[in-house]
């Protein structure tokens, strides 16, 4: 296994620790929004806080980019990415889908990702040229040739800045003929989601680094396909994410085209 992988693997899986501490004492927490229906709490700063601590201990020439802390660290090639509880909303209300989302970009390309579910231990880990897993299994996108009776994730936007207009017109076209649309509310995990077939496709809008960078690697790792929802590869900078196995990125592609030519 990759060494700087293991430490990632590491790392989640002691900020996962915490956050299985604390899941049942959600009622005693003070929670604090950073803007609108975008929540923080002391389990998100302590579990970021423990992977950052591992990490830079392991390589103190490395800079880091964290949900919480931001950019911190010395200027480096080697930068990790880290949102410490993707999904803290369904932490909050007793909702059983979150994760650690760890990765590593080396001059700007990723290069390790880890996503960590603590409630389910699942482990979904990638190192770039070295494919992904689960739990130390070998893991691939859906053999799904086609939309049809395919199961997408989505998020759905919530926020006053996001355009709810277009999200609607995505929905309304990438609907018709699956089985169905699922929003659990953890981007990481859908993404993990994705590479490990459980999810033939997913697509959100507005999304932060830090939320998709490990998924973003594990489905490439796992034959999957990734892009903004125009099919270009701007989605770490814009947060529009379409990932989906090659079949059925083609169809969600063709799809959202007439769509996104408005926007």
């Amino acid at each position: 296994m990759h060494p700087m992988l293991r430490k990632a693997i590491e790392a989640s899986r002691l900020a996962g620790e915490a956050i299985r501490h604390y899941a049942n004492q959600v009622q005693k927490l003070d929670v604090e929004n950073k803007a609108h229906n975008d929540f923080v709490t002391k389990v998100d700063r302590e579990a970021e806080n423990i992977v950052v601590r591992l990490l830079q201990r392991a390589y103190p020439d490395h800079a880091f980019f964290g949900e919480e802390t931001g950019k911190q660290g010395p200027d480096s090639d080697y930068e990790w990415v880290i949102d410490p509880l993707d999904g803290t909303t369904n932490f909050l209300y007793g909702i059983p889908q979150f994760s650690v989302s760890v990765a590593l970009k080396y001059k700007g390309r990723l290069s390790v990702g880890v996503v960590y579910d603590p409630l389910r231990d699942e482990t979904f880990a990638a190192a770039r040229g070295e494919g992904a897993t689960l739990n130390g299994r070998r893991i691939r996108v859906s053999e799904r040739s086609s939309m049809h009776n395919a199961l997408l994730g989505t998020g759905i936007p919530f926020r006053p800045n996001q355009n709810l207009d277009l999200y609607l017109q995505t929905l309304k076209v990438l609907i018709p003929d699956t089985a169905g649309i699922r929003r659990p509310g953890s981007a990481a995990l859908d993404l993990a989601y994705v590479a490990s077939g459980r999810f033939d496709g997913f697509w959100e809008l507005g999304l932060n680094e830090w939320d998709i960078a490990a998924g973003v690697l594990l489905v490439q790792e796992a034959g999957g396909l990734i892009s903004d929802l125009h099919g270009n590869n701007t989605h770490m900078n814009t947060g529009n994410v379409l990932a989906a196995n090659p079949k059925v990125f083609k169809e969600m592609l063709k799809r959202l085209h007439p769509v996104m030519q408005k926007y």
